[in-house]
């Protein structure tokens, strides 16, 4: 298997718990590969640029491998590589959420 529809490989990524969910933000353009807005047939293979906006994060993943088949959460890491650009923009989101603090404690 060479190439896969994005929308099939997020489901088996593990992105997104169904490949409707995955379809819905691919077609709200929260999906890009190689840098250009996609459909969710749109094919993609080893080695392709994803980016996924997720909630305030964006993720960037290298294509490494394709599945036919959702599996476990280790199994569906080997198919893509976070870049360290990305890990780095999350780290750091995550820290910032984290030294926000809680709306209720602005609350009189």
């Amino acid at each position: 298997m060479e190439k896969m529809r994005i929308d099939k490989w997020l489901w088996s990524a593990r992105f997104y718990k169904t490949r409707t969910l995955a379809a819905e933000e691919i077609d709200k353009g929260r999906v890009q590969i190689n840098g250009q807005d996609v459909k969710p047939a749109r094919d993609v293979k080893a080695g392709d640029t994803l980016s996924m906006r997720q909630g305030p994060v964006l993720r960037t993943v290298v294509v490494k491998g394709l599945s036919m088949q959702r599996g476990a959460a280790p199994v569906a890491q080997l198919l893509y590589e976070e870049t360290p650009e990305s890990v780095a923009n999350r780290l750091q989101a995550a820290e910032q959420r984290k030294l926000a603090g809680e709306p209720a404690d602005s609350i009189e």
